[in-house]
């Protein structure tokens, strides 16, 4: 349980056009309900969420995808008590309760009918241990399943039955997918879109940002260190765990990645903050962007990314160079560059 004094040491803002007001440091719980960062005890990850939790961080983002239902259940394991002090969004759309034999990071069968969709929500109820969602994304949809009216319509039943109060859409599982945000935005006006966007990757976000401001649209921005490229940790020598999802990619992710890193010197040199902490900055400077989701792997991590709020902001020409570096590709030759995602 968490303790009853909280350390309040993050700022909100209200996410697009709905009631929520969210931390701008978010909690992503996909870090402390697999071991695709890595291995977290449930213990760390419960004692991860209740210290977030007293720093002021109050909103948490999970899916019953993660570890097949895991990361909803880890949630309300660690935070249930207070429940009416955070936003919970999870996400659906992945079919977790058919037989499937996952090889790798293949990704699952998904499944969008209207019975799938009210039988998944009153799962994730349950694992969660409470009566309603604050946000219920549908995960790494397709430009098909945007087209259906059905799915919006039982969503939008979800709604008036108040066992949601908002949905909205998680782009993915990597970059790219511009057909399905432009449409969830334009076609469905969904409040709250999750995208990924970091110095490091900044398209498609970016042709986003007008389409955004248009529609009024609330943002999440997950992946903010481009899987930790941009958190101070890494140098060439790093080898991750073998059940680290980093570990499957070619080398030369992290080599090339080090090569764009070096060119931000400037940043760390003439800003008041640690690069962990600019690169959430960067993040909370997109248009619409209400909160920011980090991997939360250690307390250390934890209570550094959480001083961002009273960290420096960045200067409006720095903001303009990172824009430069990226569509020069950091100087270096197109063919160096650094795929990240989830």
């Amino acid at each position: 349980m968490a303790s009853i004094i909280r350390e309040q040491s993050v700022k909100y803002r209200q996410l697009g056009q709905t009631d929520l007001n969210v931390s701008e440091v978010g909690f992503g719980a996909w870090t402390v309900s697999t071991n695709w960062w890595g291995k977290i005890t449930e213990q760390e990850g419960i004692n991860l969420l209740v210290r977030a939790y007293d720093l002021g961080i109050n909103f948490i983002d999970t899916a019953d995808t993660y570890s097949n239902g895991y990361g909803e259940e880890i949630v309300a394991k660690a935070l249930k008590d207070q429940r009416h002090d955070i936003v919970i969004a999870t996400k659906f759309g992945y079919d977790i309760y058919s037989p499937f034999e996952r090889i790798g990071h293949e990704e699952r069968p998904q499944k969008w009918t209207p019975e799938f969709i009210k039988y998944a929500c009153e799962q994730s109820l349950k694992r969660l241990e409470t009566d309603y969602i604050d946000l219920y994304q549908l995960h790494n949809p397709r430009i098909d399943t945007i087209e259906k009216d059905e799915v919006f319509e039982v969503l939008n039943e979800l709604v008036k039955e108040g066992k949601i109060r908002h949905y909205g859409v998680a782009l993915g599982p990597d970059i790219g997918w511009f057909e399905e945000g432009e449409a969830s935005m334009r076609e469905r006006h969904v409040p709250s879109i999750q995208i990924i966007y970091s110095i490091m990757e900044q398209q498609p976000a970016r042709d986003f940002f007008p389409i955004i401001e248009e529609q009024k649209t609330g943002v999440l921005s997950r992946v903010p260190h481009a899987s930790g490229l941009l958190d101070g940790t890494y140098t060439k020598d790093t080898v991750f765990d073998e059940s680290d999802h980093r570990s499957h990619r070619r080398r030369d992710w992290l080599t090339t990645g080090l090569k764009k890193l070096a060119t931000l010197d400037f940043l760390i040199e003439n800003l008041d903050a640690t690069i962990g902490q600019t690169a959430i900055k960067f993040g909370l400077s997109g248009t619409g962007v209400a909160s920011i989701l980090p991997n939360f792997t250690n307390l250390p991590q934890l209570e550094e990314l959480v001083e961002t709020s009273d960290a420096e902001d960045i200067p409006e020409d720095f903001l303009a160079r990172t824009h430069q570096l990226f569509d020069e590709n950091f100087g270096l030759p197109v063919e160096e560059e650094t795929p990240v995602g989830d």
